[in-house]
């Protein structure tokens, strides 16, 4: 046959290298290995190098650069297990290139990890001033959201106030147990090798106490809560006296000017017990504080602590329960993530006001005003809407109901009318054309960076405890930005 080869190319696997191999000829010059390894070197790493001292006797460390830069590279790969990444760097050349053939073991991979919660911030925001060198950061438009990742650990490990206490006691009275029969075995003197379940019982009791400290500060937030709610009815009730009593003030004038007139004054006489909205705050207090007490109790009863990660928390998904914890992130239109959080409340209303915080201080690092955020309708309240701040724009009711609303109705033209509450001016700008076209850059930007985040794997967590997960969830969102530096300078 024409074009057939008439040998092959040697195949010669016990050949030397003829000349001394250069790791920097191992892998392409565009490789995203030579931007992480950019990254760190520009990083202030002095924290991990403070660990160790270098001027005494003992095994070497390895270079806690080194070991950053691995986990840098492994998280853009979507690769967290320590013990595959220990494999990595014996067989793939980009893991060799950033461990510098080393390879560290997976335990001291696994204790880098947990000892770099601090870094990670910085890590954070040296990718971030690097996309806005290369021309990628504009704040002029930021999408905020929230999205519920799995922690690492099950449901099944939740437990009420009562069944931690009666594990406790349970694990006490088999501590109780085997002291008796120890005694009965070794009278006043000490047995050589002791039982590992005399250590195992601490440990367990540590965990049990921690979760109940955890119950403890939740039900304070509940108390907290519920004297809000009595709070807000009370000031409910002065604005309603308050404007009742300025209402008595000018049916009395109109009064004394008509009794000097000799007429009546037209319309229905006040009732004794104060205008119909007056009545009904004062009902709704009285209902508020009857029912104070109850409620913080049947709600501390009710709560609930996980065994494995006390701070994570039962939420639930559009299609499930899961036991994980809210991440938050605040994204540019081109999907470059400028502020991220992670938390444990289950809702996102209490989470706009921090994350406009987050998105200001960000925005001064790389010297640039913020333009409008946009939040969906599980971030609508009075508060959010009033609370000092950057230009926001927060849905009052699912998009796909405003958009209905314009196709049905048209957009809305002028100013809202007077009188309208801060929903209802804020509902008003959403049915603009400039509202409703501002608003529809939202599910572009920060809905694509949650899609492309948990496609590449980030569904659960592997830290556990809200600063350890906070901590990934930098990293996560560091890795997603650093991948998309490298395809613009790539």
């Amino acid at each position: 046959m024409r074009g057939m080869a008439k040998s092959y190319l040697p195949t010669e696997r016990d050949q030397p290298f003829l000349l001394p191999p250069d790791m920097r000829e191992w892998l392409p010059e565009k490789h995203l290995v030579w931007l992480v390894l950019e990254v760190v070197r520009e990083m202030d790493t002095t924290e991990l190098h403070a660990r160790h001292r270098n001027d005494g006797p003992g095994r070497k460390a390895y270079d806690p650069d080194m070991l950053l830069g691995l986990l840098v590279y492994a998280y853009c790969r979507g690769i967290r297990s320590s013990r595959e990444i220990e494999g990595l760097c014996e067989v793939d050349v980009a893991f060799r290139v950033l461990s510098a053939n080393h390879f560290p073991d997976h335990s001291t991979i696994s204790r880098f990890r947990q000892s770099s919660v601090g870094v990670m911030e910085r890590l954070f925001c040296q990718v971030l001033e690097l996309c806005w060198r290369a021309g990628m950061v504009s704040v002029g438009v930021v999408a905020v959201d929230g999205t519920k990742i799995e922690a690492a650990a099950r449901m099944g490990a939740n437990r009420s106030r009562a069944d931690l206490e009666a594990l406790a006691r349970k694990i006490l009275e088999e501590a109780a147990e085997v002291d008796r029969r120890e005694d009965e075995l070794y009278g006043e003197s000490r047995g050589d090798e002791l039982p590992p379940e005399l250590y195992d019982p601490d440990r367990r009791l540590e965990v049990i106490r921690r979760a109940l400290e955890e119950l403890n500060s939740r039900q304070g937030e509940i108390a907290k809560e519920e004297q809000g709610r009595v709070e807000r009815a009370a000031e409910a009730v002065a604005r309603e006296e308050q404007r009742a009593a300025e209402k008595a003030s000018r049916r009395a004038a109109l009064e004394a000017k008509a009794a000097v007139r000799g007429r009546k004054v037209n319309g229905r006489k006040p009732h004794p017990g104060g205008p119909d909205r007056l009545r009904r705050a004062r009902r709704v207090l009285e209902k508020a504080e009857a029912a104070s007490a109850t409620r913080v109790a049947e709600r501390g009863a009710a709560l609930k602590t996980n065994l494995t990660d006390p701070d994570s928390r039962i939420m639930k998904t559009k299609d499930r329960f899961i036991q994980g914890y809210n991440a938050q992130a605040a994204a540019t239109e081109a999907g470059v993530v400028i502020a991220c959080g992670v938390t444990k409340d289950r809702d996102d209303h209490h989470q706009a006001q921090e994350m406009m915080r987050r998105v200001e201080k960000k925005s001064a690092l790389i010297g640039q005003p913020v333009g409008t955020l946009l939040f969906d309708a599980g971030y609508l309240s009075d508060d959010n809407l009033t609370a000092p701040g950057p230009d926001r724009l927060i849905a009052t009711t699912s998009g796909r109901k405003l958009r209905q609303w314009v196709e049905a109705e048209g957009h809305r033209q002028g100013a809202p009318p007077p009188g309208a509450s801060p929903t209802q001016v804020m509902e008003h700008r959403l049915l603009t054309e400039e509202g409703a076209a501002l608003y529809r850059k939202r599910g572009s930007s920060i809905e694509a960076v949650f899609g492309n985040i948990k496609q590449k794997g980030y569904r659960r967590f592997v830290r556990r405890g809200l600063a350890a997960v906070s901590s990934e969830w930098q990293l996560i969102c560091a890795t997603h930005n650093l991948l998309k530096l490298h395809r613009v300078t790539a």
